[in-house]
């Protein structure tokens, strides 16, 4: 079975169709050894996007959907009005909110402790961002910028803000839609 790929290509769909394209993502990044996790490779990777894994990894669309393309045999790029312009994505959020200070986390969550015990971050956290007191704040760390994790948060009105701690160590704020 072959499907197109394209930036709107599903992750599991995409290795579903070819499984030697997992080895092909590694190589991008060290990010998608997570693939490796059978939790994630059953939750996340079904609803992530080639687009959304390229901005988790910090890797544009373009160079991303190309290699794994050519990695697959087939003939050169997608249209290039599908694949968007050629920019570095951001990873981190470039200026602090106003409601950020690192000194109202009430709570921390570690996302890659998680993930390695076969849990799915997303229902601890939403559990935790519950126990966050009026004008705290949650702390999320993952190897990544986790954007399913951030996308489901704005989603259910809550305000983020990304930060690199280290090279692969990113920090996610979290504050309830409840705050003042």
């Amino acid at each position: 079975m072959s499907i197109p790929i394209t930036p709107e290509t599903k992750i599991a769909e995409l290795l579903d169709a070819y499984p030697q394209l997992e080895e092909v993502l590694i190589r991008q990044s060290a990010h998608f050894t997570a693939l490796k996790n059978p939790i994630l490779r059953k939750t996340v990777a079904k609803v992530a996007t080639i687009e959304k894994a390229a901005q988790m990894s910090g890797l544009t669309v373009r160079r991303l959907v190309a290699t794994l393309r050519e990695a697959v045999g087939l003939p050169g790029e997608p249209d290039a009005a599908d694949l968007g312009p050629e920019v570095e994505p951001t990873v981190v959020d470039a200026v602090p909110p106003d409601w950020f200070d690192a000194r109202m986390v009430h709570a921390t969550l570690d996302a890659d402790d998680m993930l390695a015990k076969g849990q799915v971050p997303l229902p601890n956290v939403t559990r935790a961002v519950l126990d966050v007191p009026p004008g705290g704040l949650l702390c999320v760390k993952s190897a990544f910028r986790p954007t399913p994790l951030l996308e489901a948060l704005h989603k259910a009105g809550h305000g983020t803000y990304v930060t690199q701690a280290a090279p692969g160590a990113f920090h996610t704020y979290v504050r309830p839609r409840t705050a003042a």
